[in-house]
């Protein structure tokens, strides 16, 4: 299966921004697989990032995971201040405890502007960009997560294969 659409500039990215390794991750912040596989990819970034471009898409699975989607709107209100990837984190670390009051927490914790934080959180923009992040999983056949791609095509494998995969192709 292919990545569609391909990585652009809505999408959110950390490492080599230049890299010819493009990984994508489709993640809901409520799966514990996805738990999981966040320490994986943190020391992954922190081995590989000066040649791997990660990008995170969101994909509530909001039937069995009804917090998924306020964490990822919680991510995306935090983008706003520029500290997208500081959400992330901190829910994927405080995952076990997660609750709309915890998001608020976090944001609090980051210094984010607490009352800009719980306008953005409705702003329809966002809604709708968690929204296009699912329908690109369902277009790019993610029917789980965490799903990586890599390079535009579907890994078969999960974190800790990824990780492999980078350590071998650099000895």
């Amino acid at each position: 299966m292919l990545l569609k659409p391909a990585v652009d500039n809505h999408d959110h990215v950390q490492g080599n921004t230049t890299a010819d390794l493009i990984i994508v991750e489709f993640g809901d912040y409520q799966c514990p697989h996805c738990g999981a596989a966040h320490p994986i990819i943190k020391e992954m970034m922190n081995k590989f990032g000066s040649q791997t471009k990660f990008v995170f898409r969101n994909f509530p699975l909001t039937e069995i995971h009804p917090l998924a989607r306020p964490a990822a709107l919680a991510a995306e209100a935090a983008a706003l201040q520029n500290r997208f990837w500081e959400m992330h984190d901190a829910i994927f670390e405080h995952q076990p405890f997660l609750a709309e009051n915890l998001l608020l927490q976090l944001a609090g914790k980051l210094q984010l502007n607490i009352d800009q934080f719980r306008k953005d959180i409705h702003q329809s923009a966002l809604a709708a960009k968690v929204d296009g992040d699912f329908e690109s999983g369902m277009r790019s056949g993610v029917n789980g997560t965490p799903s990586f791609f890599v390079n535009g095509k579907k890994f078969d494998g999960g974190a800790g294969d990824l990780f492999e995969l980078l350590q071998s192709s650099t000895e």
